[in-house]
């Protein structure tokens, strides 16, 4: 299991990185200082580091500076609030191994994290390249899912949120939490949009598959 660094000051983000981070699979430390974070990349056992570039004591190029100038190849997503070109240029040309404006969805972070993970690793084990639950694939290369033996093909959005469900099977996840995890830290929480991409999922992998619970959510049985 991957253990990723999130040097992050504003709480709020900080906290829906890390919540779907668990919801993934990955475990996660995260730190408000730029200071404890680069001595946290430097010195810890980190996988990967995700570095905001706004943060309140030393910004995310001089923690990035300090990383790399240990000698640390950990791989690092900046996330900023700055939309510049010199400033995207700036954090790449430093040793960022990817950059990503705010505001995103965790759908994208997630799928760049499981990109720069999988050049560290090339590899990597079976298991971090598919899921399965009960005759449910769901293949990481392909971005498709197996049925019973059967290709089905998902949009992004489908695939995120059945990767959820697998990741978590039996367990109860709430409108939200799914919200959360699959659109992003800006999602409207009286949308509907969970039920539609709930209901394309029975549409193609199986009715049986996702059990609507009263008043809570849905579970993968």
């Amino acid at each position: 299991m991957s253990t990723i660094l999130i040097i992050e000051d504003e709480a709020r983000i900080a906290g829906f990185i890390a919540k779907g981070l668990k919801a993934a699979g990955f475990t996660s430390h995260a730190t408000a200082s730029g200071v404890e974070g680069a001595t946290l990349a430097v010195h810890g056992n980190f996988d990967m580091v995700i570095l905001d570039v706004g943060l309140p004591d030393i910004d995310g190029f001089e923690v990035l500076e300090r990383i790399r100038g240990q000698g640390v190849s950990v791989p690092v997503i900046m996330l900023t609030a700055r939309s510049s070109v010199e400033d995207r240029v700036a954090g790449l040309e430093g040793g960022a191994d990817d950059y990503m404006p705010k505001p995103f969805s965790f759908e994208e972070l997630l799928a760049r994290i499981r990109l720069r993970l999988r050049a560290e690793n090339p590899q990597g084990s079976q298991s971090a390249t598919q899921l399965s639950h009960n005759g449910l694939v769901l293949d990481f290369r392909t971005r498709k899912a197996q049925v019973d033996g059967e290709w089905v093909d998902l949009s992004a959005r489908e695939f995120t949120l059945a990767e959820t469900f697998l990741r978590n099977p039996g367990q109860v996840l709430s409108r939200e939490q799914l919200l959360s995890n699959v659109w992003g830290f800006d999602f409207d929480p009286g949308s509907n949009v969970v039920d539609v991409y709930v209901r394309y999922l029975r549409g193609k992998l199986g009715k049986e598959r996702f059990e609507t619970v009263r008043g809570m959510g849905y579970r993968l049985v």
